[in-house]
């Protein structure tokens, strides 16, 4: 599958500007039932499964103030570096603080999410394997985002 912008078989170079790269789609994040999720966005950067000749895609994702991912699992693991401002990730039962330029790995099977608890934007990218399951909800419920108090 060919993602709109992201090079393929050639090399290139993707510059940026505010979070936007150039020649690369701005797309809605979808929900697990495959709707728009209001105030997150993705933009695929280089995806082997698009046709690029890597076996990973390499995405970025931004979240306005209050918005999140879904919270799911895969059989495949995520690498995720905050790039833009900051928010938390849950990783099973535990909410941590994901600042600029930290990296987290999120390992297979486990329930995650990231949530933007801050008054600006939160943008991270997410590398996964070109070829992957599609995320799932987990057996659990969805939690309560963390409280203004849990903020350090």
């Amino acid at each position: 599958m060919k993602r709109s912008g992201a090079p393929s078989a050639r090399s290139a170079l993707l510059p940026e500007r505010a979070f936007r790269w150039r020649g690369v789609a701005l797309e809605h994040y979808r929900d697990l039932s495959g709707a728009a999720a209001g105030g997150a966005s993705r933009q695929v950067l280089l995806a082997g499964s698009g046709g690029a000749a890597v076996r990973f895609d390499v995405r970025y994702f931004e979240l306005a103030p209050g918005a999140r991912t879904n919270f799911e699992q895969h059989r495949h693991a995520h690498v995720v570096i905050a790039l833009r401002g900051a928010g938390r990730v849950r990783l099973g039962t535990r909410w941590m603080r994901l600042r600029g330029r930290d990296a987290c790995y999120v390992a297979p099977d486990t329930p995650h999410e990231l949530y933007n608890d801050r008054r600006t934007p939160f943008g991270f990218l997410c590398i996964v394997d070109a070829r992957r399951d599609r995320g799932r909800a987990p057996r659990v419920g969805r939690p309560a985002a963390p409280t203004r108090r849990s903020r350090k």
